[in-house]
């Protein structure tokens, strides 16, 4: 099986440098870049499976980069990882799009524990035919195609963008502020109608009873057995 590949965005060259060694020696593919543009130039030519950013780079900073990979459609699970300790901070981590979010300093360990715990929660990037989403479905994320007994469908971006949630997070609920963090930008307004309307087709292209809603709590997507 081939190593996970992590983008790091780190310009503090000696971090970068241990964080490449200690994620190298636990089986990890880690490119380093050094400030925001080169990791633009990076992500949207080739394949990552985590990015790990710090916010506070040269250039574009953390929260810009992934604000904007997440307004392109990438849907690469990513970590914060910075010595920004506020509240608000973290709040415009995760509205940028953010999986997860830690604070300088840390242990080496627990980021370890953090990345295990996101690429162990679902596949973006799947092979052959794409993600098994059960009775003849299948989903391309990198065409975000939908094919089943029905045929082939293009998903428009959000609705792209919602089906990619619930396949990170099978059997998690997702509440209606994460939602709206992801498939909304920092500067658009998010509607609760459109939601409604995205989760409907979604339903009828996948089948009703795996997105399960639950009254003032979210939506839960069940994954086939």
């Amino acid at each position: 099986m081939a190593a996970k590949r992590l983008l790091l965005l780190e310009d503090d060259s000696n971090l970068s440098e241990t964080l490449c060694d200690y994620l190298e020696s636990a089986g990890y593919e880690v490119v380093p870049v050094y400030d925001g543009e080169a990791a633009q130039d990076r992500l949207y030519e080739e394949r990552f499976d985590l990015l790990l950013l710090d916010v506070n780079t040269p250039g574009i900073n953390g929260f810009e980069f992934l604000r904007d990979a997440r307004e392109r459609g990438v849907e690469t699970p990513a970590i914060f990882i910075t010595a920004r300790r506020s509240v608000e901070d973290l709040e415009e981590g995760f509205r940028s799009g953010a999986d997860d979010y830690i604070r300088k300093p840390f242990e080496l360990r627990e980021l370890k524990i953090r990345i295990e715990t996101l690429l162990g929660r679902g596949v973006i990037h799947p092979a052959g035919n794409g993600i098994d989403l059960g009775e003849g479905r299948h989903y391309d994320p990198a065409s975000q195609q939908l094919s089943g007994p029905e045929g082939e469908e293009i998903l428009g971006r959000k609705e792209a963008r919602l089906l990619e949630l619930f396949l990170r997070h099978p059997g998690e609920v997702l509440s209606h502020e994460r939602i709206y963090e992801t498939l909304w930008g920092y500067d658009e307004e998010p509607s609760d109608s459109a939601l409604r309307t995205y989760i409907k087709n979604l339903r009828r292209r996948i089948g009703k009873d795996r997105i399960v809603s639950l009254k003032k709590q979210g939506y839960l997507y069940r994954a086939p057995e």
